[in-house]
């Protein structure tokens, strides 16, 4: 039983520029970003040295007035400004006046900065300046209008982009989207074509086995038709994902995997191969039918399509530590490269046929369903495909 969903099978334009124009931005921005912090860090030593400057000539008009002090008044009236703190110190560091709110980190001749507190100290002349040996003047000032300026113009360029970048590779991608959309539509048409003719030819070819008896003719003929009855079915499987959602069902496990095995013995009896079940039941588990039958009907049919004539496969299914446990082990090929198996239009042997979509059918559905598989193989002694459900949907 099929749910229908509203998710596109078809090429998706949005996703497409969405993914692409993110890229595309991410390069672009780094490229054009670049050039901006090198401005942004001038502008930066230039608004320190502006400051450093300003400090300086404050500096200069605090000496100024106190080389205006009569000697002959009793009180000096240390000028206070609004922008800036000023203090004195001795040659010990010992403060004389001070009207600043944070302490100085060091008292040699410079330009420091402690938080937002800028100042600048300047040595003065001994026996003057009421026996003061350091000046400081301090201001607070920050760059955040420079950082503000180069936060929105960072913004301003990434949203540019990626706006310019969507808007091209949506466009882009549309001659795309059109053929993918036409592909997929004549892939529909020609699967249903296909389900028409095999359908009579496998109900005629049951009939004609009843009325006039089994031959070898005939067995090869119900063979083929079941090898490309297993293909239509991965590839109704591959069309329908991302639309469907497969309903769960409370599964006999050991009654369907012999229904399976069952359907293939046909296949395994033109090359002569002997297939070998260990089958545990009941045991009721809650499963799609469909995602289970691709798993199995996979697994078995590869088994036999690169296992030599006249050898055996081993099916099993059974209870591991509570965990059920499905494997089919075949005396073939083996495999050269595990890890591509799963990858799609992968095949280790072009000649055996097929499309090198089922296992890659099989990675999928074991990925969402939780299922573990563990696969071993040496080439020219066989290969084991073992499947370890999850326990929580044993019953």
């Amino acid at each position: 039983m099929y749910v229908v969903q509203d998710t596109a099978l078809t090429f998706d334009s949005k996703k497409f520029a969405f993914k692409y124009a993110t890229i595309y931005t991410s390069i672009l921005a780094v490229i054009l970003i670049t050039p901006l912090i090198i401005y942004v860090m001038l502008l930066l030593q230039i608004d320190k040295a502006k400051v450093e400057l300003s400090l300086q000539e404050q500096s200069k008009r605090v000496i100024s007035s106190m080389q205006r002090y009569n000697n002959k008044e009793k009180v000096y009236h240390f000028p206070r400004y609004k922008e800036y703190k000023t203090a004195l110190y001795t040659n010990q560091y010992e403060e004389l006046f001070s009207s600043l709110d944070f302490e100085p980190t060091s008292f040699s001749e410079g330009f420091y900065i402690v938080d937002n507190h800028h100042y600048f100290i300047y040595p003065l002349p001994d026996k003057y300046y009421f026996g003061a040996k350091y000046l400081l003047v301090s201001t607070i000032h920050t760059a955040n209008e420079i950082y503000l300026f180069a936060l929105l113009t960072i913004l301003a360029i990434l949203l540019m982009l990626f706006i310019f970048s969507l808007l091209l590779l949506k466009n882009f991608s549309a001659p795309f989207e059109a053929m993918n959309q036409q592909l997929d539509n004549f892939i529909k048409d020609s699967m249903h074509e296909i389900n028409t003719p095999l359908s009579i030819i496998n109900l005629n070819a049951d009939l004609f086995a009843n009325k006039h008896g089994d031959n070898k003719y005939l067995r090869r003929m119900k063979s083929a038709s079941k090898t490309l009855t297993t293909i239509y079915d991965d590839m109704d499987y591959l069309i329908k994902q991302g639309r469907v959602k497969h309903t769960v069902h409370s599964i006999e496990m050991g009654a369907f995997i012999q229904n399976r095995v069952d359907y293939f013995q046909e296949i395994s009896n033109l090359k002569n191969i002997e297939i070998s079940t260990d089958i545990l039941s009941p045991i009721q588990y809650d499963f799609s039918k469909t995602k289970l039958q691709r798993i199995i009907d996979n697994t078995i049919s590869n088994a036999i399509k690169y296992s030599p004539d006249q050898s055996t496969i081993e099916i099993k299914f059974h209870k591991e530590d509570e965990h059920i446990i499905f494997e089919v082990k075949d005396h073939g090929v083996g495999i050269e490269n595990v890890e591509k198996i799963f990858s799609r239009y992968y095949r280790e042997d072009a000649a055996k046929g097929g499309f090198g979509i089922g296992l890659n059918i099989v990675k999928d559905i074991i990925d969402e369903e939780g299922i573990t598989l563990d696969v071993e193989s040496t080439v020219g002694k066989g290969t084991t495909f073992r499947y370890i459900f999850p326990r929580n949907l044993i019953k």
